[in-house]
C-alpha cells in the first residue's frame, strides 16, 4: 500500500511511558514485557496474548477507522475523474478530510461529553463509538446517492457528505486511541497498537483495492462510466462499517484509572461546552465562506500575471483566507468564554493545560521546532498521494492493475518496511531512522518522475510501488514513537489529537492545490516540487535532534 495512496494512522504507544498507570479491565497480567512486543517470551504466551478478546476487538476496531479514509480520498478520486470531473475539482476533495487535521478542537467535547441514552446504556466510550460509526455508515450511504454528473448541486451535496464522513471517522478515531489507551494493562498496550495498525490497513485495502475491483465488477469503466456501479459499491462499503458496530456492542466499557486526572462536570457545564464548541464551530464556517467573494477578487485581481505566479498568489491567498476564518473563530471563543457562556476553569483544564504541559517539558524554543517537524513531517507523501490515483489512470492503469499493485502489493512492502523499521529503530535510534525515513520519502517520489516518463509500463509501477511502500513503512515505525514521546499520559486525549491533526493540516492545504499544479506544470515538474519539499523536514529532523528523545530508549 504506497504512501502515496493513504494517510497512515500515527499510533500511541503508551509503552514509551513507564511510569504511567492504566486500569486493567479485561487485562492480562504480563511481566516483564518484552521490548515492541508487550508480553513475555513463551510461544504459548504469545499466541495466548494474540488472541486476547481484547487483542481480538482492537483488530476488528481498527478495520472499521480504516474503511472511511480512502472513500475520501483515493476511492473519491478516481470515481470523480471516472465520472469525468477535472482534476482540479478532485484533489480539492481532499480538503473535505480536514476534520482530521481539527479534531483536537472536539476531542475534548467527545473526552467529557455523555450522551444523552447512548452514554447510560452503553457507558461513554462505547456510546461516542457508535454513535460515530453509524454517522460514517449515514455518510457513506449519503454517498452513495448522489451521481457527480449531475451538474454543481449534485458535486456540493457530495463535498457536504466528504465533510460528514471526514468528521465522523476523525470522531471515531478519537475515541478509539482513548477505548484502547484505558482497556487494557499498560503491558498489553504495545500488542493493541500493532492489532489496531493491522486492522486499520486492511481495512484501508478493503476500502480502496477492493471498492476498485468492485466497481469494475459492476461493470463501469473510464470509458463507459456507470453510477449505479459506484452506488452499489458505496453501499456495500457502508455496509461493511457494520463490522465496527458489532465489535463495539460486544466488548465492555473500559474501566478507568488515570490518577485522579479526570475532571467530572455537572450537565449544566456540558451544555455550556457544547454550545461553545458549535459557537466556534459557526464562525469559522460562516466566516470563511462570507469571506469566499472578497478573496476571489483578490486573486482575479492577481489573474492576469504569469502562470506561476498566480498560482503561488492564489496559494498564498487561500492560506490567508483559512488562518482568517480560523482567527475569528479564536476570537468568538475568547469572548464566549469573557462573558461566561462557557466556565473558565473547563477551559483552563481542556486546552490551556495541555498545552501549558507540553511547553513547560520542553521549553518554547524546543516545543515550537517539535511542533513545525509534527506538521511538515510528510508533507512530500501526503502532498501527492492527493493525486497519485488520477496519476495511475491517466498514465493508462486499469483499476484492476490500480488495486493489485499500489494497494495489494503495497501493502505487504508497507508491512515488509514497517517490520524493518521496528528492528532498525531498535538498533540505531529513533532519530536516525527518523532522518533516514524523512530523505527516502523525498527520494521515492523523484522515483515517479520515471513512471511519468514511462508511461503504463507495469514493471516500473511495480518496482516504484514496492520501493515507496517499503520506506513508507520503514519511516512510519520511528515517526509513531516519536510522536508517542512527545505526549504527556497525564493529557492523552488532547496532545495526541493535536499532533495528529497538525500532522495533517499543512500538507492537506498543500495537497487541495496538486491538481492545479500539474494541471499547469505536468506531471514530472509536480513530483520534483514534492521531493524539494521533503529537504527542510531533514533540515528540521537534524535541528531537533537534541530533543527527540524515548523514554525507555536513551538511543536517539
Amino acid at each position: 500500500m504506497s504512501k502515496k495512496n493513504e494517510l497512515t494512522p500515527a499510533t500511541y504507544s503508551p509503552v514509551a511511558h513507564p511510569s504511567s498507570t492504566k486500569g486493567t479491565s479485561g487485562g492480562v497480567s504480563t511481566s516483564p514485557a518484552t521490548p515492541g512486543g508487550g508480553c513475555p517470551s513463551g510461544h504459548d504466551r504469545i499466541l495466548k496474548a494474540w488472541l486476547h478478546p481484547k487483542v481480538l476487538a482492537m483488530f476488528f476496531l481498527g478495520f472499521s477507522a480504516g474503511i472511511p479514509i480512502l472513500l475520501i480520498f483515493s476511492t473519491l478520486s478516481v470515481w470523480l475523474r471516472e465520472a469525468g470531473i477535472d482534476r482540479e475539482a478532485v484533489t480539492f476533495f481532499s480538503w473535505a478530510a480536514l476534520g482530521y487535521s481539527f479534531k483536537f478542537v472536539w476531542a475534548p467535547l467527545v473526552d467529557k461529553m455523555p450522551l444523552p441514552l447512548l452514554t447510560s446504556i452503553l457507558g461513554r466510550r462505547r456510546g461516542w463509538l457508535l454513535m460515530a460509526q453509524l454517522s460514517v455508515m449515514t455518510a457513506i450511504a449519503w454517498m452513495a446517492c448522489i451521481n457527480p454528473v449531475l451538474g454543481e448541486r449534485s458535486m456540493i451535496a457530495m463535498a457536504f457528505a466528504a465533510v460528514l464522513l471526514g468528521f465522523s471517522s476523525a470522531t471515531q478515531d478519537i475515541v478509539i486511541d482513548a477505548y484502547r489507551i484505558e482497556c487494557i494493562d499498560i503491558s498489553m498496550q504495545a500488542l493493541l497498537a500493532s492489532s489496531y495498525v493491522a486492522g486499520y490497513r486492511v481495512g484501508m485495502l478493503v476500502a480502496g483495492a477492493g471498492s476498485l475491483y468492485l466497481a469494475t465488477l459492476f461493470g463501469t469503466t473510464r470509458e463507459l462510466y456507470r453510477f449505479e456501479a459506484w452506488q452499489t459499491t458505496y453501499l456495500i462499503m457502508a455496509g461493511i462499517m457494520s463490522v465496527g458496530v458489532m465489535t463495539t456492542l460486544s466488548i465492555d466499557e473500559p474501566e478507568i484509572n488515570d490518577g485522579g486526572n479526570r475532571h467530572h462536570y455537572s450537565l449544566h457545564h456540558y451544555l455550556r461546552f457544547l454550545i461553545l464548541f458549535l459557537l466556534v464551530a459557526a464562525s469559522f464556517g460562516g466566516s470563511f465562506f462570507a469571506s469566499e467573494s472578497l478573496f476571489s477578487s483578490i486573486k482575479e485581481a492577481f489573474a492576469q500575471g504569469a502562470e506561476v505566479h498566480v498560482k503561488l498568489v492564489g496559494f498564498v491567498v487561500e492560506s490567508c483566507h483559512l488562518f482568517l476564518a480560523l482567527g475569528i473563530m479564536a476570537f468568538v471563543a475568547r469572548v464566549a468564554v469573557l462573558l461566561g457562556i462557557v466556565d473558565q476553569e473547563v477551559v483552563r483544564e481542556t486546552y490551556v493545560a495541555p498545552l501549558r504541559d507540553f511547553f513547560v517539558r520542553y521549553g518554547a524554543k524546543a516545543a515550537i521546532l517539535l511542533l513545525v517537524l509534527v506538521g511538515f513531517y510528510r508533507v512530500s507523501d501526503i502532498v501527492l498521494g492527493v493525486v497519485s490515483n488520477v496519476f495511475y489512470l491517466d498514465m493508462g492503469f486499469s483499476k484492476n492493475v490500480i488495486a493489485t499493485v499500489t494497494k495489494t502489493f503495497g501493502l505487504g512492502m508497507t508491512l515488509l518496511g514497517g517490520f524493518m523499521g521496528g528492528v532498525l529503530t531498535v538498533r540505531f535510534g529513533v532519530y536516525a531512522i527518523l532522518f533516514s525515513g524523512a530523505l527516502l520519502a523525498a527520494g521515492t517520489n523523484l522515483l515517479f518522475m520515471l513512471l511519468a516518463q514511462s508511461g503504463a509500463d507495469l514493471t516500473i509501477l511495480t518496482v516504484v510501488i514496492g520501493a515507496d511502500s517499503f520506506c513508507a513503512g520503514l519511516a512510519s515505525t520511528a515517526f509513531i514513537a516519536f510522536l508517542s514521546s512527545l505526549t504527556n499520559i497525564s493529557f492523552t486525549a488532547v496532545q495526541y489529537a493535536l499532533f495528529s491533526s497538525l500532522m495533517t493540516l499543512f500538507p492537506k492545504l498543500i495537497g487541495g492545490y496538486s491538481g492545479t499544479v500539474v494541471a499547469s506544470w505536468g506531471y514530472e515538474s509536480f513530483f520534483f516540487m514534492t521531493a524539494l519539499m521533503g529537504l527542510p523536514v531533514l533540515l528540521l529532523v537534524w535541528l531537533a535532534r537534541g530533543v527527540i528523545q524515548l523514554k525507555g530508549d536513551g538511543v536517539v
